[in-house]
């Protein structure tokens, strides 16, 4: 049996306070890595809080960095204090977003910015950020989604930037390939974490009746496919987009 040990490696995972992004630093961490817990400092201390009970709950080895995605000086910030902490970084897992459903005729401008902003634009300047600082041979994983492909009734601006995220990750494949590191995306189907809980109950049965596994998905079944991306294992796969939905697309 192949045991992924990532001891020695640093991490780096975006929004990841709560969600899908404390379950995949908590699995990077448990693999051996030092795990850097970025969130977005609001003015509640609300994230702040979670970020802190996320390195508590982790221990050593765990740092919490705030960092606005949307903003270059912060991402800079951050990335020079996490090599500064643990010496280098190894592993960028590009997991911030959010939401903002409205239909086309009813979304703000401010809602579809908002949401291109964070979602796409936050990868595109984290991963312009890191290319140069991440050690030779590291992996960055972006997270798209389903919606990506589907495209979900409400979502245009969701789709829409987790659809670049998707032909980032290509480009970014092509053009880091020459220091050996690995771009790779994953897209999750409905996870139910806290953003996934925020769908109507009479929406989830209309989804869960498209599933042929018969279900959400589970954190823990998302982070385990980055872990896999983030090891040796995935040391030959680059560019590629997948699909973890219980079959939903297939």
């Amino acid at each position: 049996m192949t045991t992924i040990d990532l001891t020695g490696k640093t991490a780096l995972v975006t929004g990841a306070g709560q969600g899908l992004g404390k379950c995949t630093a908590t699995t990077l961490h448990a693999a051996g890595a030092n795990v850097v817990i970025n969130y977005f400092d609001d003015s509640f201390g609300t994230n702040r809080q979670l970020a802190e009970e996320a390195v508590a709950s982790l221990g050593e080895r765990a740092v919490a960095i705030a960092a606005d995605v949307r903003e270059v000086t912060q991402i800079n910030q951050m990335i020079d204090a996490a090599i500064q902490r643990f010496g280098k970084l190894d592993i960028v897992v590009n997991n911030a977003a959010i939401i903002r459903d409205r239909t086309l005729k009813k979304m703000s401008d401010q809602e579809w910015q908002s949401v291109i902003d964070t979602n796409l634009t936050g990868v595109f300047q984290i991963c312009r950020a890191v290319a140069d600082r991440l050690a030779e041979g590291g992996r960055i994983v972006n997270m798209a989604s389903i919606s990506a492909v589907v495209g979900f009734y409400g979502q245009v601006n969701y789709s829409a930037a987790k659809a670049g995220v998707i032909a980032i990750t290509k480009v970014l494949s092509k053009e880091l390939a020459r220091r050996k590191i690995t771009v790779n995306a994953v897209a999750p189907g409905v996870v139910l974490t806290e953003m996934g809980k925020t769908i109507p109950e009479e929406v989830r049965a209309g989804m869960i009746a498209q599933i042929p596994l018969g279900r959400f998905g589970e954190p823990e079944e998302i982070s385990n496919v980055i872990l896999f991306l983030c090891s040796d294992l995935a040391s030959y796969m680059t560019g590629q987009t997948l699909h973890v939905n219980g079959g939903w697309l297939g």
